[in-house]
């Protein structure tokens, strides 16, 4: 069974078949799926999808190309969610400077009242981290971010940047980019990471995997990921998935 740690479920491109997709998810291999908020619509959207589908859980918290309208009262909000009983996390938190909007200092003002919110609330992180390397790494030693735990999503930096986060005992979300030609430096780092810290995602419906890149991405298509780890790490498929599997719940505290 394949446990996809990164989805966007809620997102629109799955409005017209969202339903027939996910109950069919199970049967096709998919034995559990974590929903990510991205701002505070999409977090409240994830808090519903827990409650309508028992193999679904969900993250909560703002995206950083989303917090320049953020509000104290935002952090209040996202504290009440994750004292929900399926809310397994914060995130997806972080920086993200490919864009020159919202300023890096507003980025960095909400990512690290979102990092002392998951401290607060006793969760895990999801982080996101887009050409922002060593300005993620130095926040999150600065806030020993180390001691509160997570998984650095949709992983794209060098094997020498990921021991930074390895020092850190994080995660790694591992997704369709591994299948992506040009994704050598992505392949070394993953080759370099322990097996114990690697789990899949897809970050649906973005960044689908070849030989479906460009196309509406969903869990469905983590089998062309596992695929191209095991080449890697010299293991069968089966052994990826049970792997992977366990490391989802680890990194989540789930049962």
């Amino acid at each position: 069974m394949i446990f996809d740690t990164h989805a966007h479920y809620d997102d629109k491109a799955f409005d017209e078949d969202r339903e027939q997709l996910l109950s069919h998810m199970q049967e096709a291999g998919v034995g559990r799926i974590m929903n990510i908020g991205a701002d505070m619509e999409t977090s409240k959207a994830t808090v519903e999808l827990t409650k309508r589908y028992d193999f679904i859980y969900g993250a909560v918290g703002v995206h950083p190309s989303e917090v320049a309208g953020m509000k104290e009262e935002d952090i209040q909000l996202l504290s009440q969610w994750a004292a929900l009983e399926k809310i397994a996390a914060i995130g997806e938190i972080g920086l993200d400077y490919h864009y020159d909007e919202p300023g890096r200092q507003i980025q960095l003002q909400w990512f690290e009242a979102q990092i002392e919110l998951a401290r607060k609330v006793g969760l895990p992180m999801i982080i996101h981290s887009r050409e922002a390397a060593k300005d993620t790494i130095d926040c999150m030693k600065q806030l020993k971010a180390g001691e509160i735990g997570g998984v650095i999503h949709c992983y794209s930096y060098t094997k020498e940047t990921a021991r930074e986060f390895l020092d850190m005992d994080f995660f790694f979300g591992i997704g369709g980019v591994l299948t992506f030609p040009n994704a050598k430096k992505l392949r070394e780092a993953v080759a370099y990471i322990p097996m114990d810290k690697i789990v899949l995602e897809t970050d649906c419906p973005y960044l689908a995997p070849v030989p479906n890149r460009g196309k509406r991405n969903s869990s469905l298509n983590l089998s062309y990921v596992v695929e191209v780890l095991a080449e890697l790490k010299g293991i069968s498929k089966e052994e990826i998935e049970a792997i992977t599997f366990e490391n989802g719940k680890r990194l989540y505290r789930m049962q």
